[in-house]
């Protein structure tokens, strides 16, 4: 029996994950609030988490990759990033629940029904820092230059966020968008998700839930693949670490926690460096090695 297709496009996933945040709020345990998420996800957001498979792992999962980047936006602020460009935005509320100086200028990019989305329903709320919001498809070449150019010229360090964004591009698409952040000086840094080869080849299962927003991106060698497009991997932080770090460690099903029992010794390690998010600098010589996993 055929499943039914339950992601639209794209932009149905920034529903789907927001739920995921708006549930960890209420926990006595939360890792993070988002208060708005709530509000923005609706009845679709809802209905999306409902009928999709894998949700005990996107939630953990979200839960952590949500809980890293914030950490990183707090560092990277310290370092003296004045401007960060959120790119495929979806349905993030850090300018407003994060701690932030009201210097700092916050860009979000996403498509026009996400942006209208959130300034509908955002719209009576104030964010703690100076926020921007841009339409515009990330796949559009010369729309995405004339933007990265004007952005450059205006501030003095740049840290760039594609949360959840690249899985969904060809690794052509993503080379092209890498060069293109390469050749503006004051781009920084870059918060990008990792995947590794095992993981990669499970998201790239062409699901009928998600056949409209299917996984594209899997490179051989993940950190190879940037370096040899002008970025660097400076830090990178595993889902799987920080998950025994924090004590959220990841949902399995009953026949893999007894596999484990048998194998921990084998599997524990590459078993939480599976994802991941990299701080990607750039790098000077792109022929350089990165680090790799």
């Amino acid at each position: 029996m055929m499943g039914e297709v339950v992601i639209q496009d794209v932009s149905d996933t920034a529903l789907w994950v927001a739920v995921y945040r708006a549930n960890e709020t209420k926990r006595a345990d939360a890792l993070f609030h988002d208060p708005l998420a709530d509000r923005l996800v609706g009845e679709r957001g809802r209905y999306i988490e409902s009928k999709m498979s894998r949700s005990h792992y996107v939630s953990w999962s979200t839960v952590l990759k949500t809980h890293i980047i914030d950490n990183y936006c707090h560092e990277l602020i310290d370092r003296g990033v004045d401007t960060v460009v959120n790119l495929g935005a979806g349905l993030d509320t850090r300018p407003y629940r994060l701690d932030l100086p009201s210097s700092l200028r916050w860009i979000e990019v996403d498509y026009p029904q996400i942006i209208r989305l959130k300034e509908q329903k955002l719209g009576s709320e104030k964010p703690k820092c100076h926020l921007e919001r841009m339409e515009m498809d990330l796949t559009n070449v010369q729309s995405r230059r004339n933007f990265f150019r004007r952005v450059n010229g205006e501030a003095k360090k740049i840290a760039v966020l594609t949360e959840g964004v690249i899985c969904y591009l060809t690794e052509a698409q993503v080379a092209s968008l890498a060069k293109d952040l390469r050749g503006e000086n004051n781009f920084r840094f870059w918060i990008a998700d990792y995947f590794s080869p095992r993981i990669a080849l499970y998201l790239l299962i062409n699901k009928e839930e998600t056949k409209n927003a299917p996984y594209q991106f899997c490179p051989e060698d993940w950190f190879g693949f940037f370096a040899g497009v002008g970025w660097k991997a400076a830090d990178i932080r595993y889902l799987g670490e920080e998950s025994v770090r924090v004590g959220r460690r990841v949902p399995m099903l009953w026949w893999v926690k007894v596999v484990r029992l048998f194998v921990r010794k084998k599997v524990d390690g590459g078993a939480l460096r599976t994802s991941a998010y990299v701080l990607l600098e750039p790098n000077s010589n792109a022929c350089d090695l990165a680090r790799r996993a």
